[in-house]
């Protein structure tokens, strides 16, 4: 059986979360805020963050951040309020991370390849006080706050010429106040998108980010000599949660990629005596395929101790082909929910390849029988080797819940104990393997991808009478999607226009790679679509 949970509480100023555990106890200590005043103390000329050709040390980094406070303070944030961030990677994000939680605030990570659209509905949603960007994305940026239907958020553009952002810092004199937060306080809200067709915001507070950071320290043997490469994007929870906040936690280095290209990837690690790095599957196909197309002896990568992949499930002859190489390819397995769930350590990685390992230090992660989920969480049973179940978590990891989505929050939170959606078998070892997702998401080049969401897109086309979208395997991305599609009326149905029209409307990684016609879609006796009948359909 699966241990019995308390009961949970609500928390206060964060609305229509549902239940979370006991945390009111206030105090500077609880902020993760604080972390860089401590690593100043500690060791202030200590390199904490490399971008580009700057290099800030902890005593730079802190410096910046009380500066970003103020400014932000002065623009008139408060505690509780939001601070969106639509930037690539740059060490003004990590500054506004920091300074949000020293205010109270809230910082929320934007995927800045979103559509005008698709940000505008995002702070509709949040409804940021102040928004930072990328210069370049000015003109999406202002689209999409224009189109709003309630106040529009401030902006500061970051970088291009006379960068606003570093002009304002500069201005500004340090506001080195903590404010004091219990540990359930609201620190991060990651938008992840549903089986409802509308992105969900998870709300994640500072108790997370610093019970993560500990699991990550354990798991990657994190030191203050570590200098840890990040090329996956900010915005992102393994970019943001797993690899950088934990690094900054130990005082390790980070180094800061834009934009992700093998060869480059591969340059830096040399260059910068990487100890690890991570990234998502299709990234490490890309890596492979630069090392079997140069010389052997084209890079020195004896300082990397490990790499590091989540976000979707990797072929086992990847890790083979990297060991083989001389380089430990590890596997995980998280959601923005909870960040870092399970891990295969050094000594596994290649014994049980293909697994995501045992789960983590700080948290209580089991896999349910599917035929006892909709009881009480007191009934549930764990599976038993070799059966199929769902993942579900509890502990200090756990979000609070979805903002302002009550249902959505019931629906995942069931008293302490939160359900992945994942499916999983687990071994007599109490190794995971994941067996599929229970919500119909789907991974294409690390990007989470949620039918419903373009589903709820495609529909507003006139000439679509239904559609239903499902991942198909792909070689370079791991999944894309398919769509198929019932014409209205008898339509004519042009994939290039489809295309084109969506692209509008959707991010690149979630416009479907291919259009299918067909009469009808299969659904059950109650109106449900048999998605895995839907390769029939297509015969028809």
């Amino acid at each position: 059986m699966v241990p019995e949970g308390r009961p949970g509480l609500r928390v206060d100023g964060a609305p229509g979360i549902g239940p979370v555990s006991p945390g009111r106890v206030e105090s500077p200590l609880h902020n993760v805020g604080r972390w860089l005043d401590r690593r100043a103390e500690l060791d202030g000329g200590s390199p904490a963050v490399v971008e580009g050709d700057r290099c800030l040390d902890y005593a730079a980094l802190l410096d910046r951040t009380t500066r970003c406070a103020a400014v932000l303070s002065d623009a008139g944030l408060r505690p509780g309020d939001r601070v969106a961030l639509v930037l690539g990677n740059r060490s003004a994000y990590l500054e506004t991370v920091f300074a949000a939680a020293r205010l109270g605030a809230i910082a929320v990570p934007i995927n800045a390849r979103l559509t005008a659209h698709e940000i505008r509905n995002t702070f509709e949603d949040c409804t940021p006080r102040i928004v930072l960007h990328e210069a370049e994305l000015e003109p999406t940026v202002v689209s999409a706050c224009n189109a709003m239907s309630k106040d529009a958020p401030g902006r500061l553009p970051c970088g291009g010429a006379h960068d606003p952002y570093e002009r304002a810092l500069a201005g500004a004199e340090p506001r080195t106040a903590i404010e004091a937060v219990s540990p359930d306080h609201p620190m991060i809200l990651m938008y992840t998108s549903g089986t409802t067709g509308v992105p969900k915001g998870a709300l994640l507070p500072h108790r997370k980010t610093l019970f993560n950071s500990l699991n990550a320290q354990l798991f990657f043997a994190l030191s203050d000599r570590d200098r840890v490469l990040v090329v996956l994007p900010l915005f992102h929870s393994f970019g943001l949660s797993i690899l950088s906040l934990p690094t900054l936690y130990a005082g390790g280095t980070l180094v800061l990629e834009r934009r992700f290209d093998p060869v480059a990837v591969w340059n830096t690690v040399e260059r910068e005596r990487i100890s690890f790095f991570g990234g998502v599957p299709t990234m490490f196909r890309a890596l492979l395929e630069a090392l079997e197309h140069s010389p052997a002896d084209r890079w020195c990568l004896d300082g990397l101790r490990f790499l590091f992949t989540a976000g979707a499930a990797i072929p086992v002859e990847l890790i083979h082909a990297f060991e083989a190489r001389g380089l430990r390819l590890k596997q995980g397995f998280g959601q923005t929910e909870t960040s870092i769930l399970c891990c295969l350590g050094d000594a596994d990685a290649v014994r049980k390849a293909g697994s995501v390992g045992r789960p983590v230090f700080h948290a209580d992660v089991h896999v349910v029988a599917l035929d006892t989920l909709e009881r009480d969480p007191s009934e549930w049973r764990t599976v038993e080797p070799g059966e199929t179940g769902e993942i579900v978590v509890r502990g200090p990891i756990t979000m609070l819940g979805y903002w302002q989505r009550p249902e959505a929050t019931a629906e995942t939170l069931r008293g302490e104990w939160l359900r992945t959606g994942d499916l999983a078998r687990v071994d007599d070892e109490g190794f995971l393997t994941l067996v599929g997702r229970a919500r119909q998401m789907f991974i294409s080049g690390g990007e989470n991808v949620y039918p419903a969401e373009i589903e709820a897109v495609y529909g507003e086309h006139e000439q679509i009478a239904e559609i239903a979208v499902v991942g198909v395997p792909d070689e370079k991305w791991g999944e894309v999607g398919r769509a198929y599609v019932v014409p209205e009326n008898g339509a004519h149905l042009d994939s290039d226009a489809l295309t084109a029209w969506g692209r509008e409307r959707l991010a690149d990684f979630k416009l479907p790679r291919s259009f299918v016609t067909v009469r009808e879609l299969p659904r059950t006796a109650t109106g449900k679509v048999q998605r895995h009948l839907l390769a029939d359909a297509e015969s028809q």
